[in-house]
């Protein structure tokens, strides 16, 4: 019943999700139901030796299914690129992978990428 929802329920087209075409891992993903959620700008945390001003640390989460990312997981520490239109068009945003859990077949993805 999960495995049914997933696509029918938690990604569906109609009210939570957007196709979207994600890059990960050397691979491309064409128009997948993705649900990115919290994309927001926070102070970037800033190191007493670090001078660069004006840069912010955005966050957002996440959700596709396992299948429609090939079955590959994100792993912590690496890229994914994500973009901002249907069809595979428009600016695609590079993201670095905080942290990637897998339950019942559906991933949840928190990422993090450095913007001016």
């Amino acid at each position: 019943m999960v495995a049914a929802d997933i696509h029918s329920v938690f990604l569906n087209l109609g009210e939570f999700a957007e196709k979207r075409t994600v890059e990960y891992d050397g691979e491309r993903y064409e128009d997948i139901p993705i649900v990115l959620s919290g994309l927001k700008e926070k102070d970037r945390r800033q190191l007493v030796s670090d001078h660069v001003q004006g840069l912010f640390l955005v966050s957002s989460v996440l959700h596709c299914a396992l299948d429609d990312l090939g079955g590959n997981q994100p792993e912590k520490g690496t890229r994914i690129k994500i973009n901002d239109e249907e069809g595979g068009g428009g600016f695609f945003r590079e993201f670095y992978v905080a942290s990637s859990v897998c339950e019942l077949g559906m991933l949840r993805v928190e990422l993090e990428a450095i913007d001016e």
